[in-house]
């Protein structure tokens, strides 16, 4: 099976909890995985699939530690063609920009050249209580995709 490298980005721990089972789900399913939370560019194959994770922050903002890896993209803009990718966002509906975080990640994915596999999943956490929930219900129809 392919190996996943699971990147996280959080504020107050929710996105690296989710990353964390979703991680446990894909070890299950016989996936080799590797969580990165809040790593450097240099910390992330350039290669293979990756599964980000991340909450929002403020108005529609990456979160503090995933900052740097989003501003390393954007200034050094490498070639992502033979990355896919899968995308979960954590948020709260009552602000105007839900899931900015993710929407804005993944949109400088897709410029690099990376392709994203299946939908986008944008957890309300006003809905979810435990976001692990509706993550592990999406990876378990997104994996078989890869």
């Amino acid at each position: 099976m392919a190996n996943i490298t699971l990147i996280s980005g959080s504020t107050l721990g929710s996105a690296e909890y989710v990353a964390e089972h979703l991680e446990e789900k894909l070890r299950e399913a016989g996936f080799s995985t590797e969580t990165l939370h809040g790593p450097e560019l240099d910390d992330v194959p350039a290669e293979g699939i990756w599964l980000l994770v991340t909450s929002t922050h403020g108005a529609g903002e990456l979160p503090d530690n995933l900052q740097p890896f989003f501003e390393a993209l954007q200034e050094k803009r490498p070639d992502l063609s033979a990355v896919r990718f899968g995308a979960v966002g954590i948020g709260n509906r009552e602000y105007d920009l839900f899931c900015g975080a993710i929407k804005q990640l993944e949109t400088l994915l897709i410029e690099l050249g990376a392709k994203r596999v299946g939908d986008r999943l944008e957890i309300d956490v006003l809905e979810h209580e435990i976001p692990e929930d509706p993550a592990e219900e999406w990876v378990a129809s997104w994996h078989p995709q890869l």
